[in-house]
C-alpha cells in the first residue's frame, strides 16, 4: 500500500519533537478518568495496563490524572502515583506501552475544593481559601454538590508542594517518558489562578501574578526531577462552569500573561484547552488558538473537540504542533491507523465510560479493512 493510499503526508501524521520528546506523530492521547482502579491501593493493574498499550500508536499518551497524595482525591477508583504499590502498578503500564512501541507521560492532578467529605471521612477538603466553587464531586455514593472547604494553610501548601516533587519522583520510577501539571479549571491549580475563589492575602493571591505563583512552584518542586524538558502543563483560559469559572476577558488577559510567562520556562509543551465548541470559518475556529500562539513561543498541543480534519487544519496552519483527542481514543484504540488508512469512527458507550471493567474499556476492537 502506498503512502498516498494511506494519506500519511497528512500534518497529523508527521513526526514532531516536544521538548524532549519525539513523537512518530501529532495524534496525542489526551487525559481521561476512567474509574477502573477498583482496588484498596488505588494503584493501576494489568486492565490499565492492556488499555494503555492498546493505544500505544498514538504519537504519545498522557495518563488519566492521578493523584499527587491521598488530599487530591476528588473522583471515586481513580488511581495515585503517591504510594510504592501504585509506583509498581505504573511500571507495569509503561512497560507495556514501550513494548507497543509507545511514549507515555504522567498527568499529576489534585482537586482541591472540589472534592467532598466523603472522600475524607467527613473531613473538609482544602482549597485556596474557603469559598465553594459550587461544582460536583463524584463521592462513594454517587454525585454529590461541593461545599464549603477550609483554606489551605502556608505549612499545607508546602506540603502539596512536596506531594508534587514525591509524585514526580514515582512517575520516572516508574518509567514515564515525562510529566504532565493538571492546571486546567477546575482543579487545585485552577482554583488558585480563580480570582473568584481565590482570595488570599498571603504570596499566592491578591493580584494575577500572585494567584499564578502556586503552578510556577508546583513546576519548580518537578522540574527538578527531570534532566530534560519532559514537562508539559494543561491550561484551559476558556473553562467556564457554574458562577466561580467563567471565561471573561479580565481572566483570559491574566492567562495571558501566565502564558506568556510559562513560555520562558523551559516546558516540553503547553496542553492548551479551547472553547468546547467554536463554529464557523477556519479563522474563527484558529482564533481561540492564535491567541495564544502568538504569546507562546513553545510546542502547542491544541485540546478539545477535535475532529481529524479540523485537527489536520490547526496543524498545516502553524498554530498548534500536535492536537490531542480524547473521546475518540475511548471506542477507537487504533485511531492513528484509522486516520492513515481511512477508516470511520467507533462510537464509545457512555454508559461505561466511567464504570465498569473490561467492558467499554479494553474491548474495544480495532477496525479491519472490511470496515473501511
Amino acid at each position: 500500500m502506498t503512502n498516498q493510499s494511506r494519506n500519511l503526508s497528512q500534518p497529523l501524521l508527521r513526526p514532531v519533537r516536544l521538548g524532549a520528546l519525539e513523537l512518530p506523530n501529532r495524534v496525542v492521547m489526551a487525559p481521561m478518568t476512567r474509574a477502573r482502579a477498583h482496588n484498596a491501593d488505588l494503584a493501576p493493574t494489568e486492565l490499565q495496563a492492556t488499555y494503555y498499550a492498546q493505544r500505544a500508536g498514538a504519537g504519545l499518551i498522557i495518563s488519566e490524572g492521578t493523584w499527587v497524595n491521598d488530599e487530591a482525591i476528588g473522583f471515586i477508583n481513580v488511581p495515585g502515583i503517591y504510594s510504592d504499590a501504585q509506583t509498581a502498578g505504573w511500571t507495569v503500564v509503561t512497560e507495556a506501552v514501550h513494548a507497543a512501541g509507545g511514549r507515555i507521560v504522567s498527568q499529576l492532578g489534585h482537586v482541591g475544593s472540589v472534592s467532598h467529605p466523603d472522600h475524607f471521612g467527613g473531613r473538609l477538603p482544602a482549597g485556596p481559601s474557603a469559598v465553594n466553587p459550587g461544582e460536583k464531586s463524584f463521592a462513594p455514593s454517587g454525585m454529590k454538590d461541593t461545599v464549603t472547604p477550609r483554606a489551605f494553610t502556608a505549612a499545607e501548601i508546602g506540603d502539596t508542594l512536596a506531594g508534587y516533587r514525591t509524585a514526580a519522583v514515582n512517575a520516572r520510577r516508574a518509567g514515564f517518558d515525562g510529566l504532565e501539571i493538571h492546571a486546567q479549571g477546575p482543579q487545585l491549580i485552577g482554583q488558585f489562578l480563580n480570582p473568584r475563589l481565590n482570595k488570599r492575602t498571603d504570596a499566592y493571591g491578591g493580584s494575577p501574578e500572585r494567584r499564578a505563583q502556586f503552578l510556577l512552584d508546583v513546576l519548580d518542586a518537578v522540574n527538578g526531577v527531570w534532566d530534560s524538558p519532559r514537562v508539559g502543563v494543561k491550561i484551559s483560559p476558556y473553562w467556564t462552569s457554574g458562577a466561580a469559572f467563567t471565561a471573561d476577558e479580565e481572566t483570559l488577559t491574566d492567562y495571558d500573561q501566565l502564558i506568556k510567562k510559562l513560555g520562558g520556562g523551559g516546558l516540553a509543551y503547553l496542553h492548551l484547552m479551547g472553547p468546547t465548541a467554536v463554529a464557523g470559518t477556519a479563522e474563527e475556529r484558529l482564533a481561540p488558538f492564535a491567541r495564544y500562539r502568538a504569546l507562546y513561543d513553545g510546542p502547542i498541543v491544541a485540546n478539545v473537540g477535535f475532529t481529524q480534519d479540523t485537527g489536520n487544519e490547526i496543524i498545516e496552519n502553524g498554530v498548534a504542533d500536535a492536537v490531542s483527542f480524547g473521546a475518540p481514543f475511548i471506542a477507537n484504540p487504533d485511531l492513528v491507523e484509522r486516520f492513515a488508512e481511512g477508516h470511520p469512527l467507533a462510537e464509545a458507550d457512555r454508559a461505561t465510560i466511567y464504570a465498569g471493567h473490561t467492558e467499554g474499556y479494553t474491548d474495544y476492537p480495532a477496525a479491519t479493512p472490511a470496515a473501511k
